[in-house]
Formats: C-alpha cells, structure tokens, sequence
C-alpha cells in the first residue's frame, strides 16, 4: 500500500527519531512510504491564534503538497485534527472545497491507521515497565481515537498498562495557551503527572509531541523519576538491526 507520510514542523525540528520510527513502523506493515520534503505546516498556531487568512495561506500550500488519492498518515493527532476539522472553517465553500474534503477523508493519525485501516496492532515491540497512556485533546475529541493506542500498548512486551486519574484531561500545553497563561499550564501538567506518578508509572505515552513536551518539561524541572515516550517510539522499542 502506498502511503504518504505527514511530519508536522513541531516533530521534524524536535522530534525527528518520532518521524524516524514512523516511517519504520509503516514499511514494517509493508507500506511504501514517501515524503514530500516541500512541506512544512498544516497552519494550526496561526489558526489558534486567530490569524485565519494567514492559516488559510499555509493550508493552501498543505493541499498542494498531498494528494488526494493516496493516503495520508501522521504522527500528530493535534495536526490531524486540524487538517480533518479546522480546514472546515478555512476552505468549505472555496475553490479548494472538493480537493479539501478528498485529503480530509484520506489523512489518519498513526494508531487510527494501523489499526482501522491496515488492522494490525502487533510490531514486535518489547519496553518493560508500566505506562499511562494520555489521551490528547485533538486525539479524543478530533481524531476520534481512544482504543486504538491501548490495543497497540497490549501487544508490547513487558508494559503494562494502568489507568490515572483523569486521563482524558487536558495536559495544559494548547499552543500559545502554554504562553498566555503559563500558571495555570504548569497547573495542569503537574496534576497529570502527579496522577501518573500515583499509580507508579515509568511512562506517559500519547499520541502527541507536543502534550508529551509539556509534561516532559515539567518531569524535568523538578527531577522526577518518570518519562514521557511518543507511541511511535514505544512500538519500535526493542527492536534489532532496524
């Protein structure tokens, strides 16, 4: 199957081994994968901000840059989410209206992909320790995903995975909501991590870089004994030779 990969601008300049691990998890599942180097952002911080006409320019360059007959795979739920939903604002009712809704329908985050529509959720991971998993905002609410990531987790070796406290809550990153209102941001990733720690967890894994940002950052200030892995790196741990 032919796949075209999405690596949103977040992942590509903090996170390239996440985009790394993508693209081997999708060969694993005997996807031919490719990689339009001329793309960059689907718009989401300026759509956030309010900055729409300029959240339409680098969504129009979005469109032109996939196709709308391949399917389109990222490790992003939160660019997912604004690709399957904010370009409704931004391009329903355009001369892009058609090509919009075809990429629309064809873009999936990871776990929605390789469960629903290759309907594999064994790689031959192994990563022992205990894991919550967080459920982003754009994962639950946009994407629509909540048991796919936790049947992937089921079939790694040696993780076991528990249940927090609140772990459909947000963790407090929302983009410039991190910026404008950095006291209650570092509010609600304490209370994430601190419900992860409760129930003795080694790992926060998620869908998102950027939640897994946050929380990390907060981990790392006060030294606490827990790390926070993307779900792309915990289904290609322990592997040999790739």
């Amino acid at each position: 199957m032919k796949v075209e990969i999405f690596i949103p601008c977040f992942i590509d300049q903090l996170f390239p081994d996440t985009a790394f691990n993508t693209v081997k998890l999708l060969q694993k599942a005997d996807c031919q994968v490719t990689y339009n180097p001329n793309q960059t952002c689907c718009g989401q911080p300026a759509y956030n901000a309010g900055f729409w006409d300029e959240a339409k320019a680098i969504g129009q360059k979005f469109l032109n840059d996939f196709s709308e007959n391949t399917y389109i795979v990222s490790p992003s739920a939160s660019c997912t989410g604004m690709v399957k939903t904010g370009y409704n604002h931004l391009f329903t009712n355009s001369i892009e209206h058609n090509r919009c809704r075809n990429i629309q329908s064809n873009i999936y985050e990871l776990s929605d992909f390789l469960v629903n529509v290759l309907k594999k959720d064994y790689f031959g991971a192994e990563l022992v320790g205990t894991a919550v998993y967080h459920d982003s905002c754009s994962g639950l609410r946009e994407c629509k995903i909540k048991e796919e990531p936790r049947q992937l987790l089921s079939h790694v070796g040696g993780l076991e995975v528990v249940t927090m406290r609140d772990q459909e809550t947000c963790c407090g990153f929302g983009g410039t909501f991190a910026v404008k209102f950095e006291g209650i941001s570092t509010a609600m990733a304490e209370q994430k991590v601190q419900n992860a720690l409760a129930v003795k967890a080694d790992y926060i894994i998620s869908t998102d870089s950027s939640c897994l940002l946050q929380l990390q950052s907060y981990i790392d200030k006060h030294q606490l004994a827990i790390k926070t892995k993307h779900l792309a790196d915990v289904l290609t741990s322990g592997w040999a030779n790739i």
